[in-house]
């Protein structure tokens, strides 16, 4: 599907329906009752199309009931604030592009504005990040897979928020390191400085335990936001098995309130 963005050109993605509902629906005539959306963003050097694959979210979509969502980045990117070309050095407003995809999807009926949920990998993952800082009244939580927060942050509301990282990830380093961009040689921050921000942010105490499951939580605060950090031992920049799933469970149990 396209989107104008209100510049010349268009924007492209993907929309998948869970198929019980889109069949009740059209039995009836009446529209499905607004459902959760999953926003997933892709890596650099993907597409919405090998996204929408890797995730699996389609599935999940189909036995849970929520509107799995692929957008498609700019030349195969997002400008994610710091990272990364040729977005980045485009300008590319894809925080722009990303609320009025929202809106779309709350405006016709289709999507919960409470219950909106942003994902991504990598170059997705900064740019999950980028939009709560930027709008996170329109986000109840984010999920990120192997990416860094790169950037000055001020949400404007607590967002809650799942994390995951392999120990062995070369490309954005669990520890830091690296470069952000090929012109910019600062290294990625530690997945660390990005769990302490988020949980100050949020006004919540430090990790603890999440019951030997591969992931810690600093438990709830006000509002139900929390904020998880799932590390994948000897894991590389990838896409976690059964992350998909533990990020809609994650999602479904945090609404914005």
């Amino acid at each position: 599907m396209k989107i104008d963005v209100g510049t010349p050109g268009h924007r492209e993605y993907l929309v998948h329906v869970p198929p019980a509902l889109a069949a009740r629906s059209f039995r009836s005539g009446r529209p499905v009752r607004p459902l959760p959306v999953v926003i997933a963003l892709h890596g650099g050097a993907d597409t919405m199309f090998g996204f929408e694959k890797k995730t699996g979210f389609d599935g999940l979509a189909d036995r849970h009931g929520f509107l799995a969502v692929y957008p498609d980045g700019f030349a195969f990117t997002w400008n994610a604030g710091d990272c990364c070309a040729p977005a980045r050095l485009a300008h590319i407003d894809d925080v722009g592009f990303l609320n009025r995809l929202i809106d779309h999807l709350t405006g016709t009926g289709l999507a919960d504005p409470k219950r909106v949920y942003v994902t991504g990998f990598s170059n997705g993952a900064g740019m999950a990040y980028r939009f709560a800082c930027e709008s996170a009244g329109k986000v109840a939580a984010i999920g990120v897979v192997a990416g860094a927060l790169a950037m000055a942050c001020h949400p404007a509301r607590p967002v809650s928020v799942m994390i995951w990282h392999g120990t062995a990830d070369h490309n954005v380093p669990y520890d830091g390191g690296g470069h952000r961009d090929f012109n910019d040689s600062r290294p990625f921050p530690p997945v660390g400085r990005a769990v302490d921000f988020w949980r100050r942010a949020d006004g919540l105490s430090s990790l603890r335990a999440d019951g030997g499951r591969g992931c810690r939580s600093t438990g709830r605060g006000d509002g139900g936001v929390e904020v998880v950090l799932c590390t994948v031992t000897g894991g590389g920049h990838a896409w976690p098995s059964g992350a998909s799933g533990r990020l809609w469970d994650f999602f479904a149990a945090h609404p914005r309130t």
